[in-house]
């Protein structure tokens, strides 16, 4: 049987490029007399920007430094032990850098159970152990706290969770059979299931408190010295830690129930990382640690070695990293800076693009439009949601003025736009109306403004094809609702120079957005893949299939909504018309839907009714609709939509629409709220065997959201 060592030892040899957590420890006399302490402190020698992970090789460090304490321990020498973090970070969890390099089973089970024999070793010493979680903690930093016997947390402790389920894995080291032993199966659900596919929610230090996974909570400013202090009273025996009796009864299959139908609203079975954790709670009911630990080891080698989880962490690294250097983005120096900003329109779109460019850019933001009411409704709109943050705390009094003071309106486009650096317009979606805003706008800016559309699918080529500088032209294309969506299509027209670009990427960063750069194509990506999606499924409605068949048909993606829910949500006449400028561009593959278009004509908002709080087909609706008499099951609906949306995407790639197939991905995931489990669409399509069935090749080289071969 191998060591720990040796099992840390040889995953230390899979991972050479671990960034190596230290395990310091260090004695202290605590307050009152209360005896000699050890403490131990996680540190990988960088600052907080470089959080502290686990990889084999810092498991190996924190065995050492127990081998230390136990022994300390058995000797009288201390009375306690704690283990803390270094400034502002406690430990994040497992370092998923080595776990993108696991090609075996055996290698996997490695992991898990390495992590188990080091954590449950603090559980098992001759004094009490404490954990002090004085700031980010999660994944496996959580759980070598939950095998201390006491906790304390800081109250500006920013984030703590167990995000496994959300990448595709479960909490491994003791999450899921310790913390519903600690604070009940129900609130354990909570944390793990619930939060986790809630966008990996995160709970600050008075929530842990709350929550009772932590027993003390102190203020961040002396909170180590708090902690010790009441470390001292426990041990002293002046402060005895009274904890709830757990319910094992009918509370906990509740619990796990209740969990289960959280799953299934949010991924509807198609990830299997947070049903495994489930079984694990479930089996936890009866206390028996050692059985929760072997099952948490088989669950993490399992999913470890399955492609949801490459996805997840593809997933992940796309919106940590890719997101962050956009590819073909123009050396940044080349950027202009911006210092006033021009919106064209005063609608809702243009409303919420005003409020978000004063709120992250900090300078005058002037709109315009065809008359003084509309003006003035779009910056009472922009006032009044300031005032909303005020209300919720997110900005004081004083910045509340100051916004407010940067936001207004003119009539006058020489008036409001005479010295702006960036002017965008948000009107109508038609080429004749923007060509001509475009050329009022270009007769009274500086030479150096970049003029920037917020086009959903027309030629940014053609809008700026009669302007005398058409290379300071860009597309700037958000996604509703702005403030929400991370995504920002950058669109470089033909004759877009590298300066506006690079303005247009700077630009974008500051308004905290993921940027992707993408090609002057029709609907550029989301419009254009979600288009290609919907049509199918409007096609198979229109020749017979019922509605509710080609809703269920697509379930097992797990989007966050149906299709026709979706396209409520966009607008059926914003479908429609996309729609049409496709079949324009592509009349062989993007069809114009008459029924979409006699549920737009009667001036219809969707398919559907809730008058009982669900979504009903609205027998209006049902009424207009004329079918065919070709009906199709489930399974081959979602064949014929992912066969569609497949060829699209080879198409794209083809034609250059963006460098990659990464960065579709990072659209879809960015932009329309694709499922961050399945890796956006590629490498589901890759793993269904449906790239090869219908492009003859996948889109992703093996091991890119996949196990290494």
């Amino acid at each position: 049987m191998s060591t720990t060592a040796e099992l840390l030892k040889g995953a230390a040899e899979l991972f050479p490029d671990e960034v190596v957590t230290q395990a310091h420890v260090r004695h202290l006399d605590l307050p009152k007399g209360a005896g000699r302490f050890a403490l131990i402190t996680l540190d990988n020698g960088l600052d907080h920007t470089k959080p502290t992970t686990f990889g084999p090789q810092s498991l190996a460090n924190l065995n050492v430094a127990i081998d230390q304490v136990e022994k300390e321990a058995a000797d009288g020498e201390i009375v306690g032990a704690g283990i803390a973090g270094k400034p502002f970070i406690f430990a994040v969890g497992a370092d998923l850098k080595g776990v993108e390099l696991l090609a075996r089973h055996e290698d996997a089970l490695a992991i898990g159970k390495g992590g188990h024999d080091v954590f449950k070793r603090l559980s098992a010493l001759a004094v009490p152990t404490f954990a002090y979680y004085n700031g980010a903690a999660m994944g496996g930093g959580v759980e070598v706290g939950l095998h201390c016997t006491y906790r304390t947390v800081s109250k500006a402790l920013p984030a703590f969770s167990l995000p496994e389920v959300f990448l595709g894995l479960v909490p491994g080291w003791g999450g899921c059979a310790l913390l519903p032993n600690l604070i009940g199966a129900d609130r354990a659900v909570s944390v793990i299931i619930e939060n986790s596919l809630n966008q990996n929610k995160q709970l600050k230090g008075q929530q842990v408190f709350d929550l009772g996974i932590a027993d003390a909570l102190f203020e961040g400013a002396d909170f180590l010295e708090r902690s010790l202090d009441w470390t001292a009273s426990v041990l002293k025996g002046e402060t005895e830690v009274a904890r709830p009796e757990i319910d094992r009864g009918e509370a906990w299959d509740a619990a796990v129930q209740r969990g289960k139908a959280i799953a299934d609203s949010k991924v509807h079975g198609a990830a299997p990382a947070a049903y495994r954790a489930l079984e694990i709670i479930a089996a936890a009911k009866n206390g028996d640690l050692r059985q929760g630990f072997d099952a948490e080891d088989q669950a993490l080698a399992d999913l470890i070695m399955g492609g949801e989880l490459r996805s997840g962490i593809y997933a992940f690294n796309l919106v940590q990293k890719r997101a962050k250097r956009p590819a073909g983005a123009p050396d940044k120096s080349l950027a202009r800076p911006v210092t006033k900003v021009g919106v064209v329109g005063a609608g809702l779109m243009a409303s919420q693009l005003a409020l978000l460019f004063a709120r992250r850019l900090e300078v005058p933001v002037v709109l315009t439009d065809i008359d003084q009411a509309r003006i003035d409704k779009g910056v009472e709109y922009v006032h009044g949601e300031i005032d909303k943050l005020l209300l919720k705390g997110r900005v004081n009094q004083d910045k509340a003025n100051r916004l407010k003071g940067l936001v207004s309106g003119h009539l006058d486009k020489a008036a409001a736009f005479g010295d702006a650096d960036f002017v965008i317009e948000a009107v109508f979606e038609e080429m004749g109306v923007k060509q001509q805003v475009f050329a009022e706008v270009e007769a009274v800016v500086p030479e150096h403004a970049i003029l920037a559309t917020n086009t959903s699918s027309l030629s940014v080529t053609e809008m700026a094809s009669k302007l005398k500088h058409p290379e300071r032209v860009v597309g700037f294309h958000f996604f509703n609702p702005v403030a929400i969506l991370p995504l920002l299509e950058i669109v470089r027209a033909e004759k877009t120079d590298d300066a506006s670009l690079a303005t247009a990427f700077a630009v974008a960063k500051s308004l905290k957005k993921t940027a992707v750069l993408v090609k002057d194509a029709p609907a550029f990506v989301v419009n254009r893949i979600l288009t290609r999606f919907m049509g199918e499924i409007q096609n198979v409605i229109d020749e017979g299939t019922s509605v509710e068949v080609a809703e269920k048909a697509v379930e097992p993606l797990g989007l966050p909504m149906s299709p026709l829910v979706l396209l409520e949500l966009v607008g059926p006449a914003i479908g429609l018309h996309v729609s049409e400028t496709l079949h324009g561009a592509f009349p062989e593959r993007f069809t114009v839907s008459p029924n979409l278009k006699a549920v737009v004509e009667a001036g219809k908002r969707g398919f559907y009714v809730y008058d009982s709080g669900k979504p009903e087909l609205d027998p209006e609706v049902a009424a207009l609709l004329k079918q065919g008499d070709a009906v199709l099951t489930e399974e081959q609906v979602r064949d014929r939509v992912l066969d569609a949306v497949a060829q699209e995407i080879r198409l794209m790639l083809d034609e250059g629409v963006v460098a990659e197939a990464q960065d579709i991905d990072l659209c879809l995931i960015t932009g329309a709220g694709w499922p961050f489990h399945l890796g956006g669409i590629t490498p589901y399509l890759d793993r269904e065997g449906v790239s090869e069935r219908v492009t003859g090749k996948k889109f992703l080289a093996p091991g890119v959201a996949s196990v290494p071969a």
